[in-house]
């Protein structure tokens, strides 16, 4: 397995690579994995989220524990929504509770697929090739907006505000899988751990199905659904989901005061 991320130097340039260690051994880009030659220590770079998506495929319904639970048919289609290359923040970023909303925040600990060519009516064998890595996702809600209009339910809107889809820390190539748990704890506290083999449509199914609705592009996101454990999150509260073999994906939900207190101190920090 390799392991991929994405950093900012000091600089303000953007870097990508292979992880080796305390170094990143930079590429090109995920597209081409073009090693520049250029070794960098991780020490001084600012993480960001592993890659830069153009757009989240959101799945519901993959589960098939959760689709009992809530009496669902299991979907003979993946059921999806998109979210926009503006909501995706990395690990340790604060998701923001939007200005005027004051209602519940939910949490959805997920696997999430990172594309790796441009898939267009892909069969599942090209899928497969197609899956540059795995990645974790926090797919964050705002739950009360869903049905705020009895006429129209508002997936995108609850689900697309900046800040609300939290990726990382890293990309992992290789990874099987078929053997981990997702494990999602709020303050520490275990809230999710469900396997991933419980999934309806596999990885490379999920790729190949929704290439035929719209073209899939290097650097793309699906977030695989989520299963049993969902709840909401305080404010000040730190969300953390976990994947044996990729890594945990820790982001604290602010408020305005808490993010004023963030900026004071990231100031103060750099006048020192």
């Amino acid at each position: 397995m390799d392991t991929w991320m994405r950093f900012m130097s000091s600089e303000g340039t953007v870097v990508f690579g292979r992880v080796e260690g305390a170094y990143l051994h930079e590429y090109a880009g995920l597209d081409n994995r073009v090693p520049t030659g250029a070794v960098l220590s991780m020490r001084a770079l600012t993480p960001l989220a592993p890659c830069a998506p153009g757009k989240v495929v959101a799945l519901w319904n993959n589960f098939h524990a959760l689709a009992l639970k809530l009496e669902k048919p299991v979907p003979t289609h993946p059921l999806f929504l998109l979210k926009p290359a503006g909501s995706v923040i990395g690990a340790g970023a604060t998701i923001e509770r939007p200005a005027a909303y004051a209602g519940k925040i939910a949490y959805e600990g997920e696997l999430g697929i990172v594309i790796g060519r441009r898939c267009r009516n892909v069969s599942v064998e090209e899928a497969a090739a197609a899956i540059f890595g795995y990645t974790i996702v926090n797919d964050v809600t705002a739950a009360e907006l869903l049905n705020e209009n009895p006429h129209f339910p508002q997936w995108c809107r609850a689900k697309g505000f900046d800040t609300f889809c939290c990726l990382g820390p890293s990309i992992v190539s290789g990874f099987d899988w078929r053997s981990a748990r997702v494990v999602t704890t709020l303050d520490g506290v275990e809230r999710q751990n469900y396997p991933l083999d419980d999934m309806v449509f596999t990885p490379a199914e999920q790729v190949s199905l929704i290439s035929q609705d719209l073209t899939l592009e290097p650097g793309d996101v699906i977030a695989c659904g989520t299963s049993l454990g969902v709840g909401s999150i305080k404010d000040g509260a730190t969300v953390s989901v976990s994947i044996e073999g990729i890594g945990v994906l820790s982001n604290r939900l602010g408020t305005t005061e808490h993010l004023a207190t963030d900026v004071a101190a990231a100031a103060s920090a750099s006048v020192a």
